[in-house]
């Protein structure tokens, strides 16, 4: 039977929520539309008129769908080219969801999502359903089958797992946007000293190309290296011209709620680079220049008007 008028409705009313969650525990955008697209699906095969709370059943259908999308996702990876790193969102991005409280801003940060890859799918909808959108350990247990009391031994161990991989406090946005200035100061002075004090002695650098575009397959580990590669990234060469199809204005903005720096070449943006930055200094440099992961975040950049002048033209 068709939905009726006020089905969709609630349906739409709670989609930004939906996919805010989705992309949360998939760490892609365009995973997220499909997982809330076959959500409405299986709504509108529903029997609507029995469903007491309509959002309680919408977020439990689409954490299944997730649930299932993670399993599969991680035998995917396995044969996926290169370091895998999640898809990076721009500043206003309906998707990016609720970061009023210091538990939703982390859960969103770009270094945070990198980290819970390293969490079992049920650690993982766990940590994202209590701590990002406040659900109670009762509406998380229905919604995982799962008694309350596992449900809570899960957030410990999911807690436990994200704090091991993040052992450093995070600075405030201004102090983060200066250094974010000082850092490309430093990577296109053509010297690596500079890049070496900003940087944390463990500090290390990954991309994610996805076989589409150059990206080292193993890490930069260690301030001296991820200085040197930094230096040669921002090192003008005909060659990166060639591969880009010319130089690409660079643009300091916002993505996952901290600020990155942004590549942009003739309206499409071909690199997100997202730096966690610490008390300590910068701690990792996360480089997303894999087209697919790349499309969304043009589309809004084109969407959101004017962003003035590039910083510089690099290659």
């Amino acid at each position: 039977m068709p939905l009726s008028a006020n089905d969709v409705a609630r349906f739409e009313a709670a989609r930004p929520r939906l996919e805010a969650i989705a992309y949360r525990l998939l760490g892609s955008a365009s995973e997220a539309e499909d997982a809330v697209q076959d959500t409405f699906l299986r709504w509108q095969a529903a029997d609507t008129g029995r469903i007491e709370v309509p959002e309680a059943w919408l977020t439990k259908a689409l954490t299944n769908l997730c649930l299932n999308q993670l399993t599969s996702a991680r035998a995917r990876r396995e044969t996926y080219v290169g370091q895998w790193l999640p898809e990076p969102l721009l500043a206003g991005d309906s998707m990016l969801g609720p970061a009023d409280t210091a538990e939703q801003r982390e859960s969103l940060s770009y270094a945070v999502l990198v980290v819970m890859e390293r969490l079992s799918p049920n650690e993982r909808a766990v940590y994202v359903l209590r701590e990002a959108f406040g659900y109670r350990h009762r509406e998380i247990a229905e919604i995982l089958d799962i008694t309350e009391a596992s449900c809570q031994q899960i957030l410990h161990r999911a807690k436990k797992h994200v704090a091991d991989g993040r052992t450093r406090t995070e600075v405030d946005e201004e102090t983060a946007r200066r250094i974010v200035g000082e850092f490309l100061a430093a990577a296109t002075s053509g010297r690596t000293e500079p890049l070496v004090r900003l940087l944390t002695a463990d500090a290390v650098s990954v991309g994610d190309g996805g076989g589409k575009v150059p990206a080292r397959a193993k890490a930069f580990e260690g301030a001296v290296a991820v200085a040197t590669f930094m230096r040669g990234l921002f090192k003008p060469g005909k060659a990166k011209r060639n591969l880009v199809g010319g130089s690409p204005g660079v643009h300091v903005t916002t993505a996952n709620g901290a600020p990155a720096v942004v590549a942009v070449f003739e309206g499409r943006v071909i690199g997100i680079m997202c730096l966690d930055i610490t008390t300590d200094g910068i701690t990792a440099i996360l480089n997303q220049v894999n087209p697919d992961k790349l499309e969304r975040a043009t589309r809004h950049w084109a969407a959101a008007g004017d962003h003035g002048d590039p910083l510089f033209n690099t290659f």
